[in-house]
C-alpha cells in the first residue's frame, strides 16, 4: 500500500478531512480534500460533515477551525508554523 493509499484509508476510518493552505508543500496539497487561503478554509471547516479536521497550515488557522467547530477534533500537523503578523497581536490588544 502506498503512503497516499494509507492516508486515504485513515481518512475514511477516522472520518477525517484534510484542509491545506496554498503555502504548504505540493505533495500535501496533492492529498488534501480542500486547498485555499485561510478565510476559505475556515468557511469550509464549518460546512464539513467529517468529525476530524487535519489542518495543514499556520497555527492560527487550526485554532480558527477549532473555534468555529468546537465539536470537531482539529489536528495541526505543524503546530510550530506561526504567522509573524498574527504573533504581533497580544491578548490584551484583542480583548
Amino acid at each position: 500500500m502506498t503512503i497516499v493509499e494509507e492516508i486515504q484509508k485513515l481518512k475514511q476510518e477516522k472520518n477525517a478531512v484534510i484542509l491545506a493552505h496554498y503555502y504548504v508543500r505540493p505533495e500535501v496539497q496533492d492529498i488534501a480534500d480542500y486547498i485555499g487561503d485561510s478565510f476559505y478554509l475556515s468557511r469550509v471547516a464549518t460546512e464539513l460533515s467529517e468529525s476530524t479536521i487535519v489542518f495543514c497550515g499556520l497555527s492560527f488557522m487550526g485554532e480558527s477551525a477549532k473555534i468555529l467547530c468546537p465539536e470537531k477534533t482539529v489536528y495541526l500537523p505543524a503546530p510550530d508554523a506561526h504567522c509573524p503578523m498574527a504573533d504581533m497581536a497580544t491578548e490584551e490588544e484583542i480583548l
